[in-house]
């Protein structure tokens, strides 16, 4: 090998002695204000004041929830001075979303006001998304964490599917309204929140295996929400308004660790896949928590950790683990797994590329007891 004078290969390029450029970058948006715990829906007006929003806004909930908590939210900000229309929403569809949208878009409403499940949350999300005005989530029930994630569930095609939506500015979490709910609610709520443990141990196999951007901190927090309802598991019981309060805060930080994320990874893997194949095949038959927090356990099974450890917290909470809790069979369960990992063939999970095999699936859900 001959070097030229400049200490190169003669006939190559010069060796470059400038470090390469970094060039990574992400945009992390959280809530500004979170209030949880008895009777916060009467700082809905001042939140709202310290936010500095414009004084005219949009309230979107429902027919039922605007009797739990709307027209008393939408009486709080009058009574702070702001000019608040309320808007009824329906289904939680991509044509309903549009609607709202327009309706946002010609009543000139300088922000957003959500009052309702997770469809009414959603729903308003989205819209403000649209809109580009700012957001804040008041639930009225704990199902899911999509109270403070940047996620929506959406209808369209007879088909539902998840999108990136608005993050709220706030969250007006009044545990005297939650409490409310049906306690179904809030058990699914936490058997999502559960699912983080077997959401992030996919991340880190989709990590090592895939190359998959991976964030710490991120799955840190939905693993410290998730262990978080383990431990507090016996205490989360029917008629408390104790047990929200318990259970609200972890819910909150799952969602919140997407926003760190950029991603639904911490808090969505292989029990979010076969949750959603399992809807495909019945419809209607549970609540998206609960069908989730099945998966969870056959999901660690796979992953080789203690799922009856996850099963009994379930259990103690008062979710569903079996098929027939979930009011659906063995051949149905053994089609979602199946079937799971073609939903997103993107996301690398336990599944793997190909999924279980029929024989396997049947397997799994009999070993686990889920059917």
């Amino acid at each position: 090998m001959v070097l030229g004078s400049e200490g190169r290969r003669e006939g190559s390029a010069p060796l470059s002695t400038e470090p390469e450029l970094f060039t990574k970058s992400r945009v992390m948006n959280f809530p500004r204000t979170v209030l949880a715990g008895h009777g916060v829906l009467g700082e809905l007006g001042r939140v709202c004041e310290r936010l500095g929003y414009p004084r005219r806004g949009i309230l979107i909930t429902g027919e039922r929830t605007r009797l739990v908590a709307g027209d008393r939210a939408l009486g709080v900000l009058a009574g702070s001075g702001f000019e608040v229309r309320m808007e009824l929403a329906g289904e939680a569809t991509l044509e309903e979303s549009q609607r709202l949208s327009d309706r946002i878009g010609s009543e000139g409403g300088g922000f957003v006001v959500g009052v309702g499940g997770g469809s009414k949350i959603d729903l308003a999300k989205m819209a403000a998304a649209h809109c580009r005005v700012p957001f804040v989530s008041v639930p009225t029930s704990a199902s899911h964490d999509g109270i403070s994630s940047p996620r929506v569930s959406l209808r369209g095609n007879r088909e539902a599917f998840s999108v990136e939506a608005a993050v709220p500015d706030a969250i007006v979490a009044d545990t005297a309204v939650l409490a409310q709910a049906p306690y179904r609610s809030l058990a699914s709520g936490c058997a999502d929140v559960i699912s983080n443990v077997t959401a992030v141990l996919d991340w880190r196999l989709a990590h090592r295996v895939k190359n998959e951007e991976f964030s710490s901190t991120g799955a840190a927090l939905a693993e410290y929400a998730s262990a978080e309802i383990l431990e507090q598991a016996a205490t989360i019981r029917a008629g408390t308004e104790e047990s929200v309060w318990v259970a609200i805060r972890p819910i909150i930080m799952s969602g919140i660790s997407m926003s760190i994320s950029g991603s639904s990874r911490p808090s969505s893997g292989s029990e979010h896949l076969f949750a959603h194949a399992l809807e495909r095949i019945a419809p209607g038959r549970a609540m998206h928590g609960e069908l989730v927090g099945v998966g969870t356990i056959m999901m660690a099974y796979l992953h080789g950790i203690d799922w009856k450890h996850l099963r009994e917290a379930l259990q103690r909470i008062g979710a569903p683990v079996t098929a027939a809790e979930l009011s659906v069979n063995k051949s149905d369960v053994v089609a979602a797994l199946v079937n799971a990992h073609a939903l997103r063939p993107e996301r690398y999970t336990i599944l793997g590329d190909r999924g279980l095999a029929p024989e396997a699936a049947e397997r799994l859900a009999s070993t686990t007891g889920v059917a």
